[in-house]
This record gives C-alpha cells, structure tokens and sequence, in this order.
C-alpha cells in the first residue's frame, strides 16, 4: 500500500472541543494538586471548586458541539471501546465526590484524586485514538499532555494561591514540571519530525512550540526557582510565583488549543484495491 499526505486538516473539532482538553485538563490538574499538596491551606476549598469548574466549563463546551445536545447521556452507552464515554463516566464520578470533599468529607479525597487522574487519562487517550492523525496518535503524546495537565493545575494552583501562603518546596516542584514537560515535548516532537505524514503538523505548531520552550519553560522555571529563595520578601515571592503558575497555565493551554485546531492534519491511507465479499485476499 502506498499512503499520501491529505493537505487538509480534520474538520470536526474546533475551538469547542479544543476547550475541553484546555479547560478540563487544567481542571483535573488543579484538582489533582489541591486534593494531594493544598488541603492545609486557606484557599484549598476556592481552589477545589476552580478546577471542578474548569472540568464542567470544558466539558459545556463539548455538549455545545453536539448536533443533537439532547442526546448527550447516550455517550455512556459505549463504555466498552470508547474513551470519550470513560471521560464522561470519570467526570460523573468527580462532581459528587469533589463535592463531597468541599463538604469535609475526608473519605472521598482519594477517590476524587483517582476520578481527576483518570479523566485527565481518558482525555490524553482519545486523542491517542485518533489514528488517522499523526500528531495525535503519536504515543508520547499520552505523557506530554498528562504532564500538560498536571503542571497547569500547579501553575493554576500558584497563580491564586501565591498571595497567601508561598511553599519552597512546591516552587520547586513547579520548575520541575516545567522542564520535564519541555523534555516531553522535545522528545514527542522528535519523534514527529521521523513520522511520515506530521510534516505540516510540526509546521502549523512552531509558534506554540517555541512558546512552550521559552515561556512555558525556561522563563517560568527560573522564577519559580528565585522565589523559592528565602532571601526574597514575600510580596516579591509572591509575585514571581503568581507570574510562573501563570505562564505555566497559559502556554500549554495554548499548546493544547493548536494541537487540535491547527495540527489536525489527516493523513490518508490508498488502497490498491477495495475488499469484495466473498473473494479471496490477494498479497498487494
């Protein structure tokens, strides 16, 4: 079989769907962070509440894409071999229990945890389904987005939750996210540039890419890493932290939007002959 390159880019999902996965992503991240490092804190509860609501505003932007809204709850009839149906039963799961954590319920935070993980997962692996779309079904896509989500939800976390209390270690923590998502990206897009097909891809995400790499990495990463510093006052701390949680949040949000609005490139398949029924298959 021969393939050819489709120069057209896939027409289904647009700034709606794009939003999920910025939106939710980010969502399941703050949630993930609060329930694991934040609890303690003064603005564990606003912040709980932020990361349910991105997950729900994500998800809103989903229905409105539907042609029939109505019919939105048929999506859990497929759970079997559809991961937009175990995203869906995954949020299901995560309101009532995030929920339940706000309320003071101890016992729900580690199901809460493990229902923002898995739809944070669930959404890494729909477009990990996409098989005729390079830039999507590239395996280490799967990583990139999941430490996409998790270090937008720590940078979400620093950007409102600087002012009050600032933590050294979590400083830390958020440069370290950083550059492994940079390296993530470095390695997925490498392995991209060897796919046949994600040529145009790579193209149409430049721009993005070197917001991650300077923006989302280099930048972010050394101001996370000053403030930690207790030489610093604690405005100035403050300051630089809320200013890396930001540009954490918002490079690889844009990342996410031009990955599925931009570098959906399908990549078509020529079939040297189409299957009959009933007659044999010959070696092409």
């Amino acid at each position: 079989m021969k393939s050819r390159h489709l120069q057209r880019i896939q027409p289904h999902w647009d700034w709606r769907a794009a939003a999920n996965f910025v939106c939710g992503g980010a969502g399941a991240g703050l949630v993930i962070v609060t329930l694991l490092c934040a609890l303690d804190r003064p603005e564990a509860r606003g912040l709980l509440a932020l990361g349910l609501a991105l997950v729900a505003l994500g998800l809103f932007a989903v229905w409105l894409e539907l042609g029939r809204p109505l019919r939105a709850a048929n999506v859990l009839l497929h759970l079997k071999g559809s991961w937009m149906s175990r995203e869906a039963l995954a949020a299901l799961l995560l309101f009532p229990l995030g929920f339940a954590v706000l309320l003071r319920v101890h016992w729900a935070i580690a199901p809460a945890v493990v229902a923002a993980a898995a739809f944070l997962y669930c959404q890494v692996r729909i477009l990990g389904s996409a098989m005729a779309i390079p830039a999507w079904r590239e395996p280490w896509t799967r990583p990139l987005l999941m430490a996409t989500g998790i270090t937008e939800g720590l940078g979400l976390f620093w950007l409102v939750g600087a002012w009050t209390q600032p933590s050294p270690a979590l400083a830390v923590v958020l440069a370290i996210l950083l550059i492994v998502r940079w390296l993530l990206w470095r390695v997925w897009r490498e392995r991209l540039q060897r796919t046949d097909g994600a040529a145009l891809a790579l193209r149409a995400l430049e721009p993005a890419g070197r917001f991650l790499q300077w923006l989302g990495a280099l930048v972010p990463s050394v101001l996370a890493l000053v403030a930690a510093s207790t030489a610093l006052p604690p405005f100035a701390s403050a300051v630089l932290l809320a200013t890396a949680g930001a540009l954490a949040a918002i490079t690889g949000g844009r990342f996410k939007f031009d990955l599925i609005t931009r570098a959906g490139f399908h990549h078509g398949i020529v079939l040297p002959r189409m299957p009959v029924r009933g007659v044999p298959r010959t070696a092409a």
